[in-house]
Parts: C-alpha cells; structure tokens; sequence
C-alpha cells in the first residue's frame, strides 16, 4: 500500500470514529472531561504511525510528495470531513439503567463508551421485581413519584447531549423477557447496568446474567450504587464482636479494604446515538406520579420539599455537626432522595465532603451507615419483615388499630409527634431526629409492632431505602442486631428539636397562638387561655390519644422481660446479652472456610449489643421503668443561642437567683471602687466549669463562677 492510500484510509477511519462518538479519552478522575481525542498519526522515518501530540521540538521527516499529489491528499481529507454521519456497521450497546439515574461519576455509562458503539439509555419498569418477597414495600408512593421526577430529569440531561432514554414496561413483569425483545429489536449483542444490591434483585440480575449468557450476549456489572460493595465486606481480622455497630462496620471495611475508590469520573458530552431508536412508552404510561385519591375523589399531592441539590447547599450546612436534630432550623443537607435514586453518587458525596472547609466527620459518617444497612439486608434478606433476635418475634404487640391510623394522620394529641407526622405525610420527608421521636412513640408508648412504621414509611417517604428503613426500625423494635439505647420522650424532646414552638407551628397552625412553654403540651394549658386562642381539644386539635406515658412504658419493658425469660436458650447467662444465629456467610469467614457452610442441627449464636435498661428488668420484671436505674428515656436538653448561666439558675429556686445577683452587683461595685481609687484588683476565685451530662457544646458549659458563688 502506497504512503498517500495508509494516510488516506487512517484519517478516514479516525474522523468516522469522532462522529459517531467512539473515540473517547481515558476516563478521567476529577478536574478532566470525557472529550473525543485529537491526536492524529503521522508517518515516522519507519512508516510507522505515531500520535502528532509529540514535542514541537521533535523533528518528525515527511516524505517529498509533487504539488498535484498534495492537493489530491488535501481534498481527499475534506471530503472524509463533509461527509454525513451514516449508520454504523456494529451492534449497538444497551445502557440499563435501573437506579443510578446520573450522568456524573457513572461507571456503567462510561463501560458502554469503552465498548466504542451507539449507546441506547434505556429504563425497564418491572414492579413486580421491585418489591421482593415478603411485605418489603420497596416502591410506595411517595417513592414512585420521585422516581417519575428523576427519571424526567435524566431524560432532559440525556437530551442536552444528543442521546434519549428509552422507557418500557417489563413484559409479563419479566426484566429478561423485555430485554430478549429489546435486543432482538436492536441487534444488540452487549448489555451495561450498574449494580443492585437487595438480595431479590441481586439474584434477578444473577438469572438475567445466566440467561443472556447462554444466548451469547455480554451483560456487564458495575459497582456505584454504595462507596463499598455489601457482597464484599468481610470479619476477618475484626471479629465479630460488636456486629451490628458503624464502628465495628467501618473497621471491617479498614482492616479489608476493597478496591480504592478513586475520583468521581465526569460526565460525558456526547453519547453515540444509534441509526434505529427502539419503540418505547411515554412516561406517563409507566403511571409512576399516581397520587392518592381522598374518598371524595380528591387527589392527594405533595408540599414541594423545596430541597435543592446544588454543591452550594450541601456545603453551607455548617451546623450540621451539632444542630442536624434541629426541626426548626434547616442544618441537614436533604439529599438523601437524591442518594437513594442515584442523581447524586456516595462517592462524589464523599469526595465533596472532604473537600469542603468545614468537613463534617457526621455526615461522611452517615455514609457509612447507609453501607452499614446494605451489609446487614445482604446477610438478613427477611430484614424488613422478621425480626433479626429470636425472642422478640414472640414479643406481645398492641393491635389498636385507632392508635396506629392518629400516628398515621398526626393526631395523637402530642404536638411533637402530630407535626413530624403531619409534614411526612404533606411532603414526603422529615430530618433523621424527628424520625426517632415518632418511631420511639409508636414502638415504646403506643405499643404497636415496628413492622407498621417500617411500611408507613416505605409508602410516603420519598428516600424510603428497604434497607435503611429495615435497619432502623429493627434497630428501634429492639430486635435489630444493635439497640437504641434511647426512647426519645414526646414531650421533652421538643426542647432540644423545637424548643420554641416554631416547627409545631408551622404543621399544627391550630396550636400557633398557643405560648412557647405550652405549646407542646396544650392539655396543660388553662380553659381560659385556650378559649382565647380558638383551641378546643378534641375538636380543633385532638386529646391524647394515651395520657399516662410512664405506665405504659413500664408495660412495654415487662413485656421484653417476658419474652426474654421465655426464651432463655438466646440469652447469654455470663452478660445477659441476646443471642442471634450467625448467617452461613459469617459461620464461614468465621471458620476461614470458602462459601457458605450450613450444619445442620446446630446453630452458631453470636451475643448482640443490648441495653442495659432489658437486663435490669430481667433480674426484676415487676419493677416499673421510673425505678430503673437504667432508664433509657431521653430527656431534651436546652442550650442552642440560650444564656447557660440563666439556664443552670433557673433550676434552682428564686432566693438562689436573688443571692447570685446580690452578689455579683457588690463584685462590680467592688471593682468599680478600686478602679477609681487606683487599687490593684483583687483576683476573685472561680470554681471548676462543668459540663451538663447531656450536651456537648461551648454553650453548655456552666460557668465556674455560678457554682461557686452558689456553694
């Protein structure tokens, strides 16, 4: 072949390659785009090819060609440019997309470039595959609407770049039978998906795998949905001590690293589009934005969360550390939607974060507790239905179904509890502290099984994640593999999420005229002031759906103690911890043998972190829980923008307060005397500052002096 046809033909294949979207960089880690490349080769004194990127101060020797020749191989390259894009010869590539619906830091997406064919986004609808077995719950409503959202946002960016998204309703709820259609459609021989992580839709990808595989099509995985892949977390050099906790999780995680994260990868400008678009549905047809119908026929719809997803925000939490609890204060990110669907990945989240200025260690933890759920759902599959501690599936639960509809609709009468519950089911969202209040109501005051608030959740919750949402309420029914230590008061509580009413204002405006120190409790306001404020309790606003709150505290932990000394063969005798069958996943890492072992007859038990307050009433089931030494009832605390010294003073009584003034007026008039007098002022002596027990923060530090001059 002659130098002028080698030149002609490479340039040829390169400029077809650049309009069709097939030449890419090498994916980048942060600061680089995924830009056709640009480097063109040119003969070396070996006519060999090379890229032209090479140094100007390189000579590169080009052989003498006539003038005539010249413009001939000039033309020729024009022609190759003006030329139309015409159909490529090769097999498009199905980009199926199941939950990470981004273009940033997308791995699957960038895999289907790698292959160097049209790409055709495509989305499968499947409920049926979606919800599992048992009573998971895994698409409510408030779920699906956000899925129709993001879905539509992902149509639009793919749109930007000159792609689309193809949705489908899976055949017969089949996955496999709509792909098998959709590659016969498209020729398609190779498939890219990101992976799933619940265990029924893990082993649905495992049957598609197996079942593409033998028709000869390449189906290929990878790994963004969790910073670390569940299926891989190992126990070996950690033990199993302590299972069930973050920091047990994390030094797993630590003492078998998996492969490094890396930077997140940019998203692509331009996808290869294909010369025949397969035939979809409108998405409206996946019928996904159904709202609920009142029985009137009215249509329920959502409060707009007004949750942006711009870096701006995330970063600007700056108390997120320590007020993140706060249900007045917006100091939480609210991205957790946008994680759970994939709009935003872990690891640019991640990556961010540590990124930030103010780097908070809180909320990269939280990370780790979403890979924490992953892990546990991995080793249970029947987490979001059975409890994880044998005992406690015996456990007595109410079956007030009048109870559980007030906690449902936010009329219990507890205006802590109405207003969290109120604004989940008007937006679709709450922050994580005000879910532990209303699951602590539901489980440990009203008596009703965890699974109902699990599935409450999973229908209107618009982050509702099977495995977050599992683990927490096992966590929070006291049957997870780790404990609350806590019971959050529906009362108390409010000093520290609301201490001055404002967050019950805005979602039970009936109470809003109600004074700072009774909004929380109107029952205790007096007939007068609430016949001013237009309040009638059991009309306007509710009564208490439960009014002795102790008793039946002390009922539910009678109750543990039943079920704990019924089932004494899961208690350990030496600490009084409970006992949980190990997983054939743990027996084998446990015993450094390779797969799952299963011996039958026999059960591996593994002692669980448990609270203190079931051991004591073990040892005396008849006590009450205000007699317990260990009482896990969290009292709120008062501190954020309040004067501490007031405060502490404020606890004491009047005379205290009047005997500190006094004596703090005659310190000053003290000093004022020796200043004029031109005295050296006398050093007064303070006492040791302390901290409250419950706070943490410069704010909830008494002055030494107080508890000095109050000695």
């Amino acid at each position: 072949m002659s130098l002028h046809s080698a030149l002609t033909a490479i340039y040829e294949e390169y400029f077809s390659n650049v309009r069709l979207g097939r030449v890419y960089a090498t994916p980048p880690r942060k600061s680089s785009s995924l830009l056709p490349v640009q480097n063109k080769t040119v003969p070396t004194k070996d006519n060999s090819f090379r890229p032209s990127s090479l140094s100007s101060k390189q000579h590169i020797y080009e052989p003498k060609r006539s003038k005539r020749r010249r413009q001939r191989s000039k033309g020729s390259g024009q022609l190759v440019v003006g030329l139309p894009t015409a159909p490529s010869p090769q097999p498009p590539v199905l980009l199926w997309f199941r939950r990470d619906l981004r273009l940033c830091d997308n791995p699957g997406m960038i895999g289907a470039l790698e292959v160097g064919a049209p790409v055709i986004p495509v989305f499968i609808w499947a409920p049926e595959e979606e919800e599992g077995p048992g009573t998971t719950v895994a698409m409510g409503g408030a779920c699906k609407f956000w899925l129709h959202q993001a879905l539509s946002c992902l149509h639009t960016s793919l749109q930007r770049i000159g792609s689309s998204l193809v949705f489908l309703k899976a055949e017969s709820g089949s996955s496999l039978q709509t792909l098998r259609g959709l590659l016969q459609e498209t020729g398609a021989r190779t498939v890219v998906a990101n992976a799933l992580y619940e265990p029924w839709l893990k082993q649905r990808d495992d049957l598609v795998l197996s079942a593409l595989h033998k028709d000869g099509i390449d189906l290929r995985m990878y790994h963004s949905y969790c910073l670390r892949d569940p299926y891989s977390v190992s126990t070996v050099g950690v033990g199993l001590r302590g299972i069930g906790s973050v920091s047990h999780f994390i030094r797993c995680c630590k003492q078998n690293p998996g492969p490094t994260l890396g930077a997140p990868l940019d998203p692509p400008v331009s996808l290869p589009t294909p010369f025949h678009w397969p035939t979809g549905v409108p998405l409206d047809m996946l019928e996904l934005a159904r709202m609920p119908r009142r029985k009137d026929g009215t249509i329920l719809t959502f409060v707009s969360l007004g949750i942006s997803v711009r870096r701006e925000h995330m970063l600007s939490v700056y108390r997120y550390e320590k007020e993140s609890g706060r249900a007045d204060c917006c100091n939480t990110s609210g991205l957790s939607p946008y994680l759970h669907f994939g709009q935003l990945s872990p690891r640019w989240l991640l990556w961010d974060a540590k990124g930030a200025k103010c780097r908070p260690p809180k909320f990269q933890r939280k990370l780790s507790w979403r890979d924490l759920a992953y892990w546990q759902l991995s080793l249970f599959p029947d987490l979001p239905w059975e409890s994880v501690r044998p005992p406690y599936k015996a456990l007595h639960w109410s079956s007030n179904r009048s109870h559980l509809k007030a906690w449902q609709r936010g009329r219990t009468g507890y205006p802590l509890v109405d207003a969290a519950m109120r604004q989940l089911w008007l937006s679709g969202w709450m922050n994580n502290y005000m879910r532990h209040v209303v699951a602590s109501f539901l489980i440990a005051y009203l008596h009703l099984p965890w699974q109902k608030g699990y599935r409450w959740f999973q229908d209107t919750l618009v982050d509702a994640d099977v495995a977050i949402d599992a683990m927490m309420w096992q966590n929070g029914g006291m049957c997870g593999l780790d404990h609350w230590n806590f019971v959050m008061h529906p009362v108390d509580a409010a000093m520290t999420c609301d201490p001055c009413g404002s967050y019950v204002r805005q979602w039970c405006p009936e109470l809003a005229d109600l004074p700072d120190e009774l909004i929380h409790k109107p029952w205790k306001c007096p007939t007068s002031m609430l016949k001013r404020v237009g309040v009638v309790l059991g009309q306007s606003y509710p009564e208490r759906i439960i009014t002795d709150l102790e008793e039946h505290r002390t009922q539910s932990l009678k109750d543990v103690a039943q079920v704990r000394l019924q089932f004494k063969q899961y208690v350990d005798r030496a600490t009084g911890c409970d006992l949980v069958p190990l997983p054939p996943r743990l027996v084998s890492e446990a015993l450094g043998i390779h797969g799952d072992v299963e011996v039958r007859g026999k059960q591996f038990l593994l002692p669980l972190i448990t609270r203190m307050e079931f051991k004591h009433q073990v040892e005396e089931p008849d006590s009450d829980a205000g007699s317990n030494p260990y009482n896990a009832v969290l009292k709120g605390y008062v501190s954020r923008k309040r004067d501490e010294t007031i405060a502490f003073l404020n606890e004491r009584d009047f005379t205290a307060s009047v005997m500190n003034e006094g004596v703090q007026r005659r310190e000053r008039m003290d000093v004022n005397y020796r200043k004029m007098e031109g005295l050296p002022q006398v050093r007064q002596p303070r006492g040791r500052a302390r901290r409250t027990p419950t706070a943490k923060d410069k704010f909830s530090i008494v002055p030494g002096g107080v508890v000095s001059t109050l000695r």
